[in-house]
């Protein structure tokens, strides 16, 4: 007795019909059809087995219905693009929805790399520096005047260059006698210590910490030979701060301070 070969489904005959193999189990054409086909999006039709199934992200066209959704164009072997679940061709899609590089004024075709900033778009190798016209990529740039410009260009054209190391000043500085100075470069000509923020003075136009200005250049107390930089009394021939009132005191009980010395202004 012949072994029966029959549909997995229906359970008719196979016997010198086509059919398919699912998981092993044998259908005939139209029960796999109606079981397992995919429907075609254009057209709403099963995608029958001897049809050629094309799929996109879970989605199911007919050879012949797998076109553009505005040209009607075939996509079959073709780059498309996806808007609002419709596909388009690239041209289609360029004309359509595409940004125009601010320089060239050309498409920018989708798959390809474009530059944004404030609205505006540029093929990569359209956004370019504007002074030496090297394309800026991802590295920082500043814009000026409508321009953009790489930071080395913008630093040699339009930076303030430091009086003290005439390199360019980016950020912050200080101006001291009306001349541009880095932070760091600002410094006590004695002692190097930064001088912004600090209280400083000046002798022959070089900028002096009040420290080192005192130890440098003021004259010194006669009783206790530290620098006077307040109010001081002279007596004679010698200068006297603060200090000297208590000598006063100690020496000369009798005598009023007023008739011994004169208290002069720094």
């Amino acid at each position: 007795m012949t072994e029966r070969f029959d549909c997995h489904y229906c359970k008719e005959s196979l016997f010198g019909k086509k059919y398919i193999l699912k998981e092993d189990s044998p259908f005939c054409v139209k029960c796999y059809e109606n079981l397992y086909s995919n429907t075609c999006e254009e057209c709403k039709k099963p995608i029958g087995a001897d049809c050629k199934d094309l799929s996109y992200k879970d989605r199911h066209w007919h050879e012949t219905c797998f076109h553009c959704f505005q040209c009607k164009n075939s996509l079959v072997d073709k780059p498309f693009a996806a808007k609002e679940e419709h596909l388009i061709c690239t041209d289609c899609y360029s004309n359509e929805y595409s940004s125009k590089c601010n320089e060239c004024k050309k498409t920018i075709m989708p798959g390809t790399r474009k530059m944004e900033y404030k609205g505006n778009s540029w093929h990569e190798t359209c956004f370019i520096c504007y002074r030496c016209q090297q394309p800026i990529g991802t590295k920082s740039f500043i814009p000026k005047d409508n321009q953009n410009f790489c930071v080395p260009c913008y630093e040699k054209q339009f930076a303030m260059q430091c009086v003290q190391c005439k390199k360019a000043i980016t950020t912050g500085g200080v101006t001291y006698r009306e001349q541009p100075w880095h932070k760091e470069c600002f410094v006590c000509t004695a002692c190097k210590k930064q001088l912004s923020g600090q209280r400083f003075t000046s002798r022959d136009e070089f900028a002096y910490c009040l420290s080192c200005f005192c130890n440098l250049y003021a004259k010194k107390c006669a009783g206790c030979t530290n620098p006077i930089s307040g109010r001081s009394l002279v007596a004679g021939a010698f200068t006297f701060c603060g200090c000297f009132v208590c000598w006063v005191a100690t020496k000369c009980k009798t005598k009023k301070k007023s008739d011994l010395v004169q208290e002069m202004p720094n």
